[in-house]
């Protein structure tokens, strides 16, 4: 059975926001938690001979958004090929 085109851009733009939501927790989890709430606890651990907080909060962070945009990427051409929205 297929979808209308209305009802598989509703479907769409719900997959793409549930999508952007989880990886903003993450990044939210990353860059503020570890950097800012959980940095006095990591920096009892070091991290190439930084304290693990230090290194969240000046790079890991940072690090962290880089690979959550390839993430996105790859989940959204998926989706595209999902909905029959990919550009060949």
């Amino acid at each position: 059975m297929s979808m209308s085109k209305e009802e598989a851009a509703r479907g769409y733009w719900r997959e793409n926001l549930k999508l952007m939501m989880m990886l903003l927790v993450v990044w939210f989890v990353v860059s503020f938690g570890a950097g800012v709430l959980f940095v006095d606890q990591l920096n009892a651990i070091t991290f190439f001979g930084f304290p693990l907080g230090f290194w969240f909060a000046q790079q890991g962070s940072i690090y962290a958004f880089v690979v959550l945009i390839f993430v996105y990427v790859w989940k959204m051409n998926q989706l595209d090929r999902k909905y029959d929205f990919h550009e060949e």
